[in-house]
């Protein structure tokens, strides 16, 4: 992926003219490195964006000279859904470094289809280390082994790299099955009838008490 940059001089709120031209201001920085207030064309960032995401490398220019970058922070306006400001982190290729890589739940669990089971996702990201150009750009996980209620997806049964290893434990679940929702359950055994009926018994109940309060008074 690359991605053509222009050093910028415009700081501050005056970034906002940036915006009006259809200009993002960033920045680059990473270990070693002096940051550099950049500004990079929307649309073209938007493009390597969906494509890259924030884990794969980007070949960043300006100057006439690339930097492998990876896209390391996104602000959005929540209003528009537009980028306002990009960080960029210079990575160096012949060192490990750690990402966050998204995880790509497919397909349909059985127990949640046939048993009513509650799909609960415990992680959505895992941390993947790697060199740069070996870091996945995504994570697959095929929710048909989920057959019963109970089952679970662990870190050591995600699929595995001879080039990235993952950094966390293996035994943390990724994703399970739970019971039908408890709310459900409770909602199905309040009936219209059972209702009438608690309430008949509550009216019973009271005019008891009162008949034994005036027969002890």
């Amino acid at each position: 992926m690359e991605l053509k940059a222009q050093k910028r001089e415009v700081l501050g709120k005056k970034v906002g003219a940036l915006r009006r031209e259809g200009m993002i201001p960033a920045e680059l920085y990473g270990h070693g490195v002096d940051n550099v207030h950049l500004a990079v064309a929307a649309k073209d960032f938007d493009k390597v964006y969906t494509e890259a995401g924030e884990n794969t490398v980007v070949s960043l220019s300006f100057n006439g000279a690339p930097r492998m970058v990876m896209i390391h922070g996104v602000q959005t306006d929540p209003v528009k859904a537009k980028v306002i400001a990009v960080d960029f982190h210079e990575v160096k290729m012949d060192e490990v470094i750690t990402a966050a890589v998204p995880l790509e739940f497919v397909g349909e669990s059985p127990a949640v289809k046939d048993l009513g089971g509650v799909l609960v996702k415990a992680m959505d990201e895992i941390e993947v280390e790697a060199f740069p150009q070996d870091i996945p750009s995504e994570i697959i996980i095929d929710l048909s082994k989920l057959v019963n209620l109970g089952d679970s997806i662990y870190v050591k049964d995600l699929p595995t790299g001879a080039k990235y290893e993952y950094k966390v434990e293996s035994n943390t679940v990724v994703v399970t099955i739970s019971e039908p929702a408890e709310e459900e359950a409770l909602a199905a055994e309040v009936t219209p009838e059972a209702v009438i009926v608690e309430g008949e018994e509550k009216r019973a109940q009271r005019e008891a008490n009162a008949q034994n309060e005036g027969n002890e008074a």
